[in-house]
């Protein structure tokens, strides 16, 4: 844990609705979580999602602009020939086109994407 003055940070700011408890790798804050819900603080005051929520379903929108909803991973090839990838949104999502008759290509998922020689483009969500 992360401390000032005697307090840990990641207690005060889960406590004043500042911060989610990441219950997927912790309990330690989730007694403070509840109490600070309960006082509707912070992000509690009305509706909000977790970053990790918005992950795992923010691919949704643009997974119904592509080809196949099912890869909606953009391979593109850089004019310096670097071979990146981008995640739907991520900085350069939706200003990267894809040509796959020069060698650019569609991705499911990152692994697959780097097993074949891409690389994450710098952010990448």
């Amino acid at each position: 844990s992360c401390t000032a003055d005697g307090r840990d940070l990641g207690e005060t700011l889960v406590g004043e609705g500042l911060a989610w408890a990441y219950l997927h790798f912790s309990r330690a804050y989730a007694e403070t979580e509840t109490r600070a819900r309960a006082a509707r603080r912070g992000v509690w005051q009305g509706e909000a999602e977790a970053a990790w929520d918005y992950r795992r379903h923010g691919w949704q929108p643009a997974a119904a602009t592509v080809p196949d909803p099912a890869c909606p991973i953009k391979g593109n090839i850089t004019a310096s020939g670097e071979r990146i990838y981008h995640t739907p949104g991520s900085t350069w999502y939706a200003r990267t086109g894809i040509d796959t008759a020069s060698g650019e290509a569609w991705f499911c998922n990152p692994a697959e994407a780097e097993a074949a020689g891409w690389r994450a483009a710098a952010g990448n969500r």
